[in-house]
């Protein structure tokens, strides 16, 4: 059985979801991310929107083979609410992902269990309202060849129904491929073996 090359994110960023609890407010927000850049372009965004709350606290995970995640409490006691948005990144299993709760504070405490429970309903309810999607792991390949063997490697891309991303066709050609990763070795070995093409992965 192949090693699964696919991955689950969300398609677009969530609508707003407020969680209450003892006059708190809770508002929980999802966002698709790429890279830490992506994250803070998204916190400092939310902290603009909602500048007179307490806490902004948050998780993120990125990758898919290799997985960096990254949780902050915010001035909350320690585990109260970036672990608990985590765990429910982990549970639905999703990655490329950035998860926010806002706090606004009531005046009641909540004490480590109401907020643990306040920052995890919150994160749940955002995933909720969240398309999840389904991506491939892909692999891109650089695939250089003299003008002349243009209609060879074309041929080979239509047959195969490969993914184009960017194509430089001069003198020396060079296209660039995506490819699902659970069929980059096949097509490697394709072109690989033709006559006066190179293949080099990106």
């Amino acid at each position: 059985m192949l090693a699964t090359d696919t991955y689950k994110t969300i398609e677009s960023i969530s609508e707003p979801v407020l969680f209450k609890d003892k006059n708190s407010k809770f508002f929980g927000y999802a966002f698709p991310v790429l890279n830490e850049e992506d994250a803070k372009d998204f916190l400092e965004e939310l902290k603009k929107e909602h500048h007179s709350a307490r806490h902004w606290c948050y998780a993120y995970q990125m990758g898919t083979e290799t997985i960096n995640y990254r949780v902050n409490d915010d001035g909350e006691p320690s585990n109260t609410a970036g672990m608990p948005i985590y765990g429910q990144i982990q549970s639905f299993n999703v990655t490329n992902i950035l998860i926010v709760v806002v706090r606004y504070f009531g005046g009641v405490k909540l004490g480590v269990g109401g907020l643990i429970n306040a920052y995890r309903t919150a994160a749940q309810m955002a995933l909720e309202t969240s398309t999840i999607i389904e991506k491939t792991i892909n692999i891109e390949y650089l695939i250089s060849f003299d003008y002349k063997n243009m209609n060879t490697v074309m041929r080979k891309i239509k047959e195969k129904r490969i993914n184009i991303i960017n194509q430089e066709l001069e003198m020396d050609c060079k296209i660039t491929i995506s490819v699902r990763k659970n069929e980059s070795e096949a097509i490697f070995e394709l072109f690989n073996r033709l006559y006066e093409i190179d293949i080099k992965m990106k």
